[in-house]
């Protein structure tokens, strides 16, 4: 059985990002350049920080392709950060001879995120250990795997898009995304389709800034052309909604998550609710409707998936909250660590990763193939055999 698995290594502001991607069949055609766009993107987008200028994300492979090719073995990859030479001996890996020169400890955690939690779950006396490994910045790694995953699922005719749906209390026109509006997603500045909230949502992430306070979001994903057929019933952890919800919650600040019409759903009649099959002898079994976002009973129906995901705002603000020092539990105000005003944006670029990754590994599972033309062939009898039915 066929299954992707990966691991990811490495501190925000360490030598590099590591990771280690198994079970990409062989045969794939990939390079750096294809890896480096998603990188780009994940850097970009209206609100983020200073770190963005500093950064300029590019991967390395270092083992699992060979002339542009995957070999079946696993890929290795990296991606440096050019912020650790400003950052001096903070992380390094030895001792230092004199103990003078240890970095202070950081000991005040910041209220929404993991400072608090991991210092007590590792008994850490310095914060910075948990912030280097819980930050946001890991997800860079992430995002270079996803474009792996992107690149496979394309073999079997599906594109991974993403677009923004809301910022703080603006929100773009519900109007389905079609692939043919993707280009128009990438040119705006928040990645958002409709023009007009883009605007809107431009004005409250200037306006968050001054106040020294951060926005969330909300964004869509969808999986134009993955195959149908894949996940079950027959266990509830091997429905797809289980695969991709637990997928999407990798991300950080990620707080909800929908499928099709969602909690929308609830508020609705069943008759305004369920897509109505139809038959037709061309594409066989069709539903004019995609309320269900692409998923029904946990398998997978061939329309395009639809996830959306609410991510909260940032932690880090500029105008501190209240938190207590770990030690003397004196009241203080919290920390500020470089920090985003949004990054929504941003966060619909990973959340493609994560959710490429999560529905190539379930293809591989349900199809198999250790070759990328055995998995084409595989989805393609499936499909021909749908049809005869």
């Amino acid at each position: 059985m066929t299954r992707l698995r990966l691991l990811t290594a490495g501190e925000s502001h360490g030598r590099q990002l590591t990771a280690v991607l198994e079970g990409c069949p062989a045969g794939l055609t990939i390079s750096t350049a294809q890896i480096d766009e998603d990188l780009g993107r994940r850097q970009g987008g209206y609100g983020r920080g200073a770190r963005q200028t500093i950064e300029s994300d590019r991967a390395e492979i270092m083992g699992g392709v060979r002339y542009g090719r995957t070999t079946g073995a696993p890929i290795a990859l990296t991606v440096a950060n050019r912020d650790a030479d400003n950052w001096g001996d903070v992380l390094a890996v030895e001792a230092p001879d004199d103990p003078r020169s240890v970095a202070e400890p950081v000991l005040v955690p910041r209220p929404g995120h993991a400072d608090l939690g991991g210092a007590l779950l590792y008994d850490l006396h310095d914060i910075r250990d948990v912030i280097e490994r819980a930050s946001a910045r890991e997800t860079a790694a992430r995002v270079a795997c996803g474009a792996v995953a992107k690149l496979l699922l394309a073999t079997v005719g599906c594109r991974v898009v993403s677009h923004v749906v809301a910022v703080g209390g603006e929100r773009a026109s519900a109007l389905p995304l079609r692939l043919d509006d993707v280009e128009r997603v990438e040119a705006d500045p928040l990645r958002c389709a409709d023009a007009a909230a883009s605007a809107r949502m431009r004005v409250a992430v200037d306006t968050a800034q001054e106040a020294g306070d951060t926005l969330g979001g909300v964004v869509e994903v969808l999986a134009f052309g993955y195959p149908p057929g894949v996940g079950s019933y027959v266990q509830g952890d091997r429905r797809l909604e289980s695969a991709l919800a637990a997928a999407v919650f990798t991300v950080p600040a990620i707080k909800g998550v929908e499928f099709g019409l969602g909690f929308a759903a609830a508020g609705l009649p069943g008759s305004q609710v369920q897509d109505a099959l139809e038959h037709d002898a061309d594409t066989g079994y069709v539903r004019r409707t995609d309320n269900a976002g692409g998923i029904e009973g946990g398998i997978s129906t061939g329309e395009a998936i639809v996830v959306r995901a609410a991510m909260k705002p940032i932690a880090t603000l500029r105008n501190p909250l209240r938190s207590v020092q770990m030690g003397t539990h004196q009241a203080v105000e919290s920390r500020f660590e470089r920090s985003d005003v949004c990054a929504v944006p941003a966060a619909g670029v990973v959340l493609e990763a994560v959710l490429a990754l999560a529905l190539a590994d379930a293809a591989l599972e349900r199809f198999g193939g250790a070759t990328v033309a055995e998995l084409r062939a595989a989805v393609d009898a499936y499909r021909a055999h749908c049809l005869s039915r």
